[in-house]
């Protein structure tokens, strides 16, 4: 597939998600065949109750970038399983998430997602499944 063809997938996906990307200030950096970056732009309401950020923003974060990677190729796709390791606080104005794509296969694809700090300080990391519906 071609980098304009998954650039156009990827704007459609980011426009069905539209509201939950904009209420959580995700923003697309960069999308490729088999990896994906995405900022979080951190609010008030970005944070936990300790002023750290809030561990389901950063999950949305990755959840968002791998959902956005696994969309590209024009199939449909839904969560499937999930796991997160938070590593350190997350702190700053910005969060970033890069995704690889590890596995792709004829029903389920599988995502390595790192997030970072503005630091380039690995605040967490996430192994993300999706299933294909269509």
């Amino acid at each position: 597939m071609d980098n304009q063809t998954i650039l156009e997938n990827a704007k459609k996906y980011m426009e069905e998600v539209q509201g939950f990307i904009q209420n959580n200030h995700y923003q697309l950096v960069d999308v490729q065949q088999e990896s994906c970056t995405m900022e979080g732009i951190v609010s008030d309401t970005s944070m936990n109750p300790y002023g750290m950020i809030h561990g389901g923003y950063l999950f949305g974060l990755a959840d968002t970038a791998a959902g956005l990677l696994a969309r590209v190729g024009g199939r449909r796709a839904v969560t499937l399983d999930s796991r997160i390791d938070y590593l350190y606080p997350g702190s700053g104005e910005k969060i970033k998430a890069v995704v690889h794509k590890i596995k792709d296969g004829k029903r389920i694809v599988v995502f390595d997602v790192s997030l970072y700090d503005q630091k380039e300080v690995m605040v967490a990391k996430a192994t993300i499944n999706y299933c294909y519906i269509d």
